[in-house]
């Protein structure tokens, strides 16, 4: 595979996860398996948008789903993606407390 081609594909899975709730429907897969009605519960997000969501989820390859009676169950296909996202978090954090201390010591400063 070419470069461009991977990088390609690698910025349409950006793109995938670059949605504050697709970011909140992987938060509530973390710990495994959740039915629709169970990620509704645990993120606030109307069901109709969180079937939206995972069918996009489910369609670029971030979440697996099966059939478990009369419910689906979803899952993150790979950790890696779980990882990836507490990596993420951890970078935001930090720069969001050295912004914050940046304006602690300007403000020092200026009084």
């Amino acid at each position: 595979m070419k470069d461009q081609d991977f990088f390609c594909l690698h910025s349409e899975l950006c793109k995938t996860l670059a949605n504050a709730k697709r970011q909140a429907i992987l938060n509530a897969l973390r710990d495994g398996e959740a039915s629709v009605s169970e990620v509704v519960r645990r993120t606030g997000i109307p069901q109709p948008t969180v079937s939206q969501h995972l069918a996009t989820l489910r369609a670029k390859g971030v979440v697996l789903s099966r059939r478990d009676g009369a419910n689906v169950l979803y899952r993150v296909s790979n950790p890696k993606i779980i990882q990836a996202f507490d990596l993420i978090t951890e970078v935001m954090r930090e720069t969001l407390e050295q912004q914050a201390r940046s304006v602690e010591a300007r403000d020092e400063t200026t009084e």
